[in-house]
Protein backbone atom coordinates (compact mmCIF):
# COMPACT_ATOMS: atom_id res chain seq x y z
CA UNK A 1 0.00 0.00 0.00
CA UNK A 2 2.60 2.58 1.03
CA UNK A 3 5.84 1.66 -0.61
CA UNK A 4 7.34 2.73 2.74
CA UNK A 5 8.15 -0.77 3.96
CA UNK A 6 9.36 -1.81 0.53
CA UNK A 7 12.18 0.72 0.64
CA UNK A 8 13.35 -0.62 3.99
CA UNK A 9 13.54 -4.19 2.70
CA UNK A 10 14.70 -3.56 -0.85
CA UNK A 11 17.55 -1.26 0.13
CA UNK A 12 19.08 -4.30 1.83
CA UNK A 13 18.62 -6.37 -1.33
CA UNK A 14 20.40 -3.60 -3.21
CA UNK A 15 23.20 -3.82 -0.61
CA UNK A 16 22.88 -0.16 0.30
CA UNK A 17 23.67 -0.88 3.93
CA UNK A 18 25.14 -4.34 4.11
CA UNK A 19 27.90 -3.60 1.60
CA UNK A 20 28.74 -0.36 3.41
CA UNK A 21 29.09 -1.54 6.98
CA UNK A 22 31.55 1.24 7.78
CA UNK A 23 28.91 3.85 6.99
CA UNK A 24 26.27 1.95 8.93
CA UNK A 25 28.56 1.72 11.96
CA UNK A 26 29.29 5.44 11.71
CA UNK A 27 25.58 6.30 11.75
CA UNK A 28 24.89 4.03 14.72
CA UNK A 29 27.88 5.40 16.65
CA UNK A 30 26.55 8.94 16.20
CA UNK A 31 23.14 7.86 17.45
CA UNK A 32 24.66 6.09 20.47
CA UNK A 33 26.73 9.17 21.32
CA UNK A 34 23.88 11.68 21.00
CA UNK A 35 21.38 9.43 22.78
CA UNK A 36 23.79 9.03 25.71
CA UNK A 37 24.53 12.76 25.80
CA UNK A 38 20.85 13.71 25.90
CA UNK A 39 19.46 10.96 28.12
CA UNK A 40 22.39 9.49 30.04
CA UNK A 41 24.38 6.28 29.65
CA UNK A 42 21.94 3.89 31.34
CA UNK A 43 19.85 2.13 28.68
CA UNK A 44 17.29 1.04 31.27
CA UNK A 45 16.46 4.70 31.91
CA UNK A 46 17.04 5.89 28.34
CA UNK A 47 14.72 4.29 25.73
CA UNK A 48 16.46 6.03 22.84
CA UNK A 49 19.82 4.64 23.91
CA UNK A 50 18.26 1.21 24.43
CA UNK A 51 17.00 1.18 20.82
CA UNK A 52 20.39 2.40 19.55
CA UNK A 53 22.16 -0.42 21.38
CA UNK A 54 19.71 -2.93 19.88
CA UNK A 55 20.45 -1.54 16.40
CA UNK A 56 24.18 -1.77 17.07
CA UNK A 57 23.95 -5.38 18.17
CA UNK A 58 21.77 -6.34 15.20
CA UNK A 59 24.51 -4.88 12.97
CA UNK A 60 27.09 -7.02 14.84
CA UNK A 61 28.90 -4.01 16.25
CA UNK A 62 31.56 -5.02 18.81
CA UNK A 63 30.64 -4.34 22.44
CA UNK A 64 33.73 -2.22 23.06
CA UNK A 65 32.78 0.03 20.14
CA UNK A 66 29.30 0.46 21.63
CA UNK A 67 30.74 1.24 25.05
CA UNK A 68 33.19 3.85 23.68
CA UNK A 69 30.39 5.62 21.80
CA UNK A 70 28.28 5.79 24.96
CA UNK A 71 31.22 7.10 27.01
CA UNK A 72 31.84 9.82 24.41
CA UNK A 73 28.22 10.83 24.81
CA UNK A 74 28.36 10.97 28.60
CA UNK A 75 31.66 12.86 28.51
CA UNK A 76 33.75 10.11 30.07
CA UNK A 77 36.05 10.24 27.05
CA UNK A 78 36.57 13.02 24.50
CA UNK A 79 34.82 12.96 21.14
CA UNK A 80 33.24 15.02 18.35
CA UNK A 81 30.16 17.05 19.28
CA UNK A 82 27.27 16.32 16.91
CA UNK A 83 24.15 18.44 16.47
CA UNK A 84 20.80 16.99 15.46
CA UNK A 85 19.29 18.73 12.43
CA UNK A 86 16.16 18.14 10.36
CA UNK A 87 15.79 18.93 6.67
CA UNK A 88 12.56 19.01 4.68
CA UNK A 89 12.16 18.95 0.94
CA UNK A 90 10.40 17.70 -2.15
CA UNK A 91 11.51 14.83 -4.33
CA UNK A 92 10.47 14.05 -7.92
CA UNK A 93 6.71 14.18 -8.44
CA UNK A 94 6.23 16.31 -5.33
CA UNK A 95 7.11 13.55 -2.85
CA UNK A 96 7.56 14.88 0.71
CA UNK A 97 10.98 14.06 2.17
CA UNK A 98 11.93 14.44 5.83
CA UNK A 99 15.57 13.92 6.83
CA UNK A 100 17.08 13.55 10.29
CA UNK A 101 20.83 14.14 10.36
CA UNK A 102 23.69 14.56 12.80
CA UNK A 103 26.53 16.89 11.93
CA UNK A 104 29.53 18.71 13.32
CA UNK A 105 29.23 21.34 10.56
CA UNK A 106 25.73 22.60 9.73
CA UNK A 107 26.82 24.78 6.79
CA UNK A 108 28.61 21.92 5.04
CA UNK A 109 25.77 19.46 5.55
CA UNK A 110 22.94 21.72 4.36
CA UNK A 111 24.92 22.64 1.22
CA UNK A 112 25.53 18.98 0.40
CA UNK A 113 21.91 17.97 1.04
CA UNK A 114 20.65 20.85 -1.11
CA UNK A 115 22.96 19.74 -3.91
CA UNK A 116 21.64 16.15 -3.77
CA UNK A 117 18.04 17.32 -3.99
CA UNK A 118 18.81 19.57 -6.95
CA UNK A 119 20.83 16.89 -8.74
CA UNK A 120 18.00 14.33 -8.46
CA UNK A 121 15.15 16.57 -9.55
CA UNK A 122 14.02 17.67 -6.11
CA UNK A 123 14.21 20.78 -3.96
CA UNK A 124 15.19 21.46 -0.36
CA UNK A 125 12.33 23.23 1.41
CA UNK A 126 11.82 25.46 4.41
CA UNK A 127 11.29 24.25 7.96
CA UNK A 128 7.69 23.07 8.35
CA UNK A 129 7.11 22.62 4.63
CA UNK A 130 6.46 18.85 4.78
CA UNK A 131 6.80 17.78 8.43
CA UNK A 132 3.04 18.09 8.93
CA UNK A 133 2.51 15.16 6.53
CA UNK A 134 4.26 12.75 8.93
CA UNK A 135 3.30 11.32 12.33
CA UNK A 136 5.76 9.85 14.83
CA UNK A 137 4.78 6.21 15.26
CA UNK A 138 6.14 2.82 16.16
CA UNK A 139 6.56 0.94 12.89
CA UNK A 140 6.94 -2.84 12.62
CA UNK A 141 6.97 -4.71 9.30
CA UNK A 142 6.25 -8.45 9.22
CA UNK A 143 6.42 -10.78 6.23
CA UNK A 144 3.02 -12.22 5.36
CA UNK A 145 4.34 -15.75 5.59
CA UNK A 146 5.01 -15.30 9.31
CA UNK A 147 1.40 -15.37 10.51
CA UNK A 148 -2.17 -15.00 9.25
CA UNK A 149 -3.61 -11.51 9.20
CA UNK A 150 -6.31 -12.33 11.74
CA UNK A 151 -3.88 -13.85 14.25
CA UNK A 152 -1.34 -11.06 13.82
CA UNK A 153 -4.03 -8.40 14.17
CA UNK A 154 -5.26 -9.97 17.41
CA UNK A 155 -1.72 -10.31 18.78
CA UNK A 156 -0.76 -6.74 17.88
CA UNK A 157 -3.91 -5.06 19.14
CA UNK A 158 -3.84 -6.97 22.42
CA UNK A 159 -0.24 -5.81 22.91
CA UNK A 160 -1.26 -2.18 22.38
CA UNK A 161 -0.90 -1.53 18.62
CA UNK A 162 -3.10 1.02 16.88
CA UNK A 163 -3.46 -0.60 13.48
CA UNK A 164 -2.40 -3.39 11.12
CA UNK A 165 -2.04 -2.54 7.42
CA UNK A 166 -1.76 -4.78 4.39
CA UNK A 167 1.17 -3.80 2.13
CA UNK A 168 1.15 -6.46 -0.60
CA UNK A 169 3.72 -9.03 0.63
CA UNK A 170 4.00 -7.71 4.19
CA UNK A 171 1.99 -6.38 7.13
CA UNK A 172 2.71 -3.01 8.75
CA UNK A 173 1.99 -2.73 12.47
CA UNK A 174 1.49 0.86 13.63
CA UNK A 175 1.81 1.79 17.30
CA UNK A 176 1.96 4.79 19.56
CA UNK A 177 5.68 5.41 20.26
CA UNK A 178 5.16 4.64 23.96
CA UNK A 179 3.68 1.22 23.10
CA UNK A 180 6.36 0.27 20.57
CA UNK A 181 8.61 -1.76 22.88
CA UNK A 182 5.78 -3.88 24.28
CA UNK A 183 4.26 -4.56 20.85
CA UNK A 184 7.67 -5.49 19.43
CA UNK A 185 8.26 -7.81 22.38
CA UNK A 186 4.90 -9.52 21.76
CA UNK A 187 5.74 -10.00 18.07
CA UNK A 188 9.13 -11.53 18.88
CA UNK A 189 7.67 -13.72 21.63
CA UNK A 190 5.36 -15.15 18.96
CA UNK A 191 8.47 -16.32 17.10
CA UNK A 192 8.34 -13.60 14.44
CA UNK A 193 11.46 -11.68 13.42
CA UNK A 194 10.34 -8.34 11.93
CA UNK A 195 11.80 -7.06 8.68
CA UNK A 196 11.70 -3.53 10.11
CA UNK A 197 11.16 -2.37 13.69
CA UNK A 198 11.71 1.27 14.59
CA UNK A 199 10.22 4.51 15.80
CA UNK A 200 9.45 6.14 12.48
CA UNK A 201 7.82 9.16 10.89
CA UNK A 202 4.88 7.57 9.07
CA UNK A 203 3.24 9.51 6.21
CA UNK A 204 -0.49 10.28 6.41
CA UNK A 205 -0.78 10.49 2.62
CA UNK A 206 1.20 8.99 -0.28
CA UNK A 207 2.26 9.99 -3.80
CA UNK A 208 2.21 7.31 -6.49
CA UNK A 209 5.33 7.38 -8.68
CA UNK A 210 6.11 5.54 -11.91
CA UNK A 211 8.68 5.68 -14.70
CA UNK A 212 11.29 8.45 -14.63
CA UNK A 213 9.96 10.04 -11.42
CA UNK A 214 10.17 6.66 -9.64
CA UNK A 215 13.73 6.08 -10.85
CA UNK A 216 14.84 9.57 -9.82
CA UNK A 217 13.23 9.17 -6.40
CA UNK A 218 15.11 5.92 -5.78
CA UNK A 219 18.37 7.61 -6.83
CA UNK A 220 17.66 10.45 -4.38
CA UNK A 221 16.97 7.98 -1.57
CA UNK A 222 20.17 6.08 -2.34
CA UNK A 223 22.25 9.28 -2.42
CA UNK A 224 20.79 10.46 0.88
CA UNK A 225 21.29 7.03 2.50
CA UNK A 226 24.94 7.21 1.42
CA UNK A 227 25.54 10.62 3.01
CA UNK A 228 27.63 10.34 6.17
CA UNK A 229 25.54 12.83 8.17
CA UNK A 230 22.09 11.45 7.28
CA UNK A 231 20.64 9.19 9.95
CA UNK A 232 17.03 8.64 8.84
CA UNK A 233 15.00 9.45 5.74
CA UNK A 234 11.21 9.43 5.54
CA UNK A 235 9.29 9.94 2.32
CA UNK A 236 5.66 9.50 1.24
CA UNK A 237 6.25 7.80 -2.10
CA UNK A 238 4.39 4.75 -3.35
CA UNK A 239 6.54 2.88 -5.86
CA UNK A 240 6.01 -0.72 -6.95
CA UNK A 241 8.54 -3.29 -5.82
CA UNK A 242 9.34 -4.10 -9.45
CA UNK A 243 10.29 -0.48 -10.18
CA UNK A 244 12.36 -0.26 -7.01
CA UNK A 245 14.39 -3.35 -7.87
CA UNK A 246 14.89 -2.19 -11.47
CA UNK A 247 15.96 1.34 -10.52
Amino acid sequence: MSGHSKWHTIKHKKSLLDARRGKLFSKIIKELTVAARLGGGDPEANPRLRRAIADAKSANMPNDTIERAIKRGTGEIEGTHYEEVTYEGYGPGGVAVLIHAMTDNRNRTVAEIRHLFSKMGGKLGEAGSVAWIFERKGYIVVDKSAMSEDRLFELAIEAGAEDLRDDEDSFEIITDPDAFDQVLAAVKQAGIEPQVAEISMVPQTYVKLEGQDARQMIKLMEALEDHDDVQKIYANFDISEQEMIAA
